[in-house]
C-alpha cells in the first residue's frame, strides 16, 4: 500500500504564491508520474499538471505559465509552485500518482487533499 502525503495549501490573496508538496511512501516498486489534480466545489475534479519519472510535463491550460510541476525522484516528492493565483483556482488539490507493480500491473494512489483558498 502507497501513502500520499500533502502539504502547503492555505490561504492567499489574488495575485500570491503558494507551494505545495507531496511525498509517496509505503511500498513502492516503481512511479510512473506523480501530479496534481482539482476539485472545486460543484466541479469535477480535473488536471492541474503531471510529471513522468522521466521528466515529461502535461499541464491544464488554464494554469500553463502560472504553475510549475516538478519532482525529487529521490525523496518520492512532487512539487507544484503556483504563481499568480487566481479565485478560480480555489479548490481542493488532490495529489496523485501513477504506480506500477512488480507484475507490471499500474494503478493510482491519491492524497487526502489539501485546500487552497485565493481571496482577498
Amino acid at each position: 500500500q502507497v501513502q500520499l502525503v500533502e502539504s502547503g495549501g492555505g490561504l492567499v490573496q489574488p495575485g500570491g504564491s503558494l507551494r505545495l508538496s507531496c511525498t509517496a511512501s509505503g511500498n513502492i516498486v516503481t512511479i510512473v508520474s506523480m501530479g496534481w489534480y482539482r476539485q472545486a466545489p460543484g466541479k469535477q475534479r480535473e488536471l492541474v499538471a503531471t510529471i513522468t519519472n522521466g521528466g515529461l510535463i502535461k499541464y491544464a491550460d488554464s494554469v500553463e505559465g502560472r504553475f510549475t510541476v516538478s519532482k525529487d525522484n529521490a525523496k518520492n516528492t512532487v512539487y507544484l509552485q503556483m504563481n499568480s493565483l487566481e479565485p478560480e483556482d480555489t479548490a481542493v488539490y488532490l495529489c496523485n500518482a501513477n504506480l506500477r507493480t512488480v507484475i507490471s500491473l499500474t494503478y493510482d494512489a491519491w492524497g487526502q487533499g489539501t485546500q487552497v483558498t485565493v481571496s482577498s
